[in-house]
């Protein structure tokens, strides 16, 4: 056997066990899609912060990187951020 010859089996091989996968992808995509739709506002997410008050007032940290975010919005905008 020459190397064209092995290159190409392997190709054959390789383009049949891909279609075989994706039939397969396929088939459990059209299963899944059998069942009851996904509606948004139906399904139940559950968790939330562990501490939701730490979140009433902001520490000084966090209004100093909000001060540098609005002034660099600002200078994106050509606008000048006054205090």
């Amino acid at each position: 056997m020459e190397t064209t010859e092995v290159g190409t089996y392997a190709m054959i091989a390789l383009t049949i066990g891909l279609i075989v996968f994706i039939w397969r992808m396929r088939m459990n995509n059209i299963a899944n899609s059998q069942d009851d739709p996904a509606i948004a506002g139906q399904d139940i997410i559950e968790g939330g912060a562990i501490n939701p008050e730490q979140f009433d007032e902001p520490d000084d940290d966090a209004l100093d990187e909000m001060q540098e975010l609005l002034e660099q919005t600002a200078e994106s905008q050509g606008l000048t951020y006054e205090e």
